[in-house]
């Protein structure tokens, strides 16, 4: 992996701290940082359930902020997560023609960039994004370890499915 451990971390730990701010709004701990040449940035995290809204993902979330900011559809750029994105999110970076993805904690569950499916590996799709992973993986891992953790203890396991084996 060829991390730029100043820039890469400095937009991952905002990532975290997204993330962080999702558990006191009882939605699960993924935040996501859009950057462009350093000028541009949108973040999200996610609104699932505040919305709710089962598209209300972190990623989409930055991605709809940054092509407003940018008014235009067409991203490129880099985009940070805290968590390995789904299909729907994948999806949404390949149309958004993201260059690079750099995310933390793999999804053995949901994840669609090697975990679970590899979707960007598919010849056929009409833009490759370029990925990073395991970014300050641990803290990502551990924040979502802790959330299920405490859902689990007030019996909300059923409704909380954890994203990370071993939760």
């Amino acid at each position: 992996m060829s991390f730029d451990d100043g820039r890469d971390g400095r937009f991952m730990r905002r990532a975290l701290a997204l993330a962080r701010q999702g558990v006191l709004r009882g939605e699960v701990p993924v935040g996501a940082v859009w950057v462009s040449d350093d000028t541009g940035i949108a973040v999200g995290l996610n609104y699932k359930e505040r919305r709710p809204d089962p598209t209300a993902h972190a990623e989409i979330e930055a991605l709809r902020r940054a092509a407003g900011r940018r008014k235009h559809w067409r991203l490129g750029g880099t985009l940070y997560v805290t968590l390995e994105p789904c299909p729907m999110c994948v999806g949404a970076l390949v149309s958004a023609r993201i260059r690079r993805l750099v995310f933390g904690a793999a999804d053995p569950k949901f994840g669609a960039c090697g975990s679970l499916l590899d979707l960007l590996a598919i010849p056929r799709l009409n833009h490759r994004v370029a990925v990073e992973s395991g970014l300050m993986a641990e803290a990502s891992r551990q924040l979502l370890q802790d959330f299920f953790r405490q859902r689990r203890q007030n019996g909300n396991s059923e409704r909380w499915p954890s994203p990370v084996e071993g939760v």
